[in-house]
C-alpha cells in the first residue's frame, strides 16, 4: 500500500492537499481536490463497500 501510495505521489505533478491513513496503511486516501484516491486493504474495502454508496451512479468507463 504504501509503494502504490508513494508512486502515485511522485507520479503526479501537484501535490496532495490532504492525506490520511498513511501511517496505519488500513486505508489511505489522497485528496487532490478534483480526485480522490483511495487505497485499501482487502479487509478495509470489504467492510466499507464504497461501491454501494455510489451503485446508483452513471458509469462512465475509460479505457487507455
Amino acid at each position: 500500500m504504501k509503494a502504490i501510495a508513494d508512486g502515485i505521489r511522485k507520479g503526479t505533478d501537484s501535490k496532495a492537499w490532504r492525506i490520511e491513513g498513511y501511517e496505519q496503511l488500513n486505508w489511505v486516501l489522497l485528496d487532490y481536490v478534483d480526485v480522490v484516491v483511495h487505497i485499501f486493504k482487502t479487509s478495509e474495502r470489504e467492510y466499507y463497500q464504497l461501491e454501494r454508496l455510489w451503485a446508483d451512479a452513471q458509469l462512465t468507463e475509460y479505457n487507455d
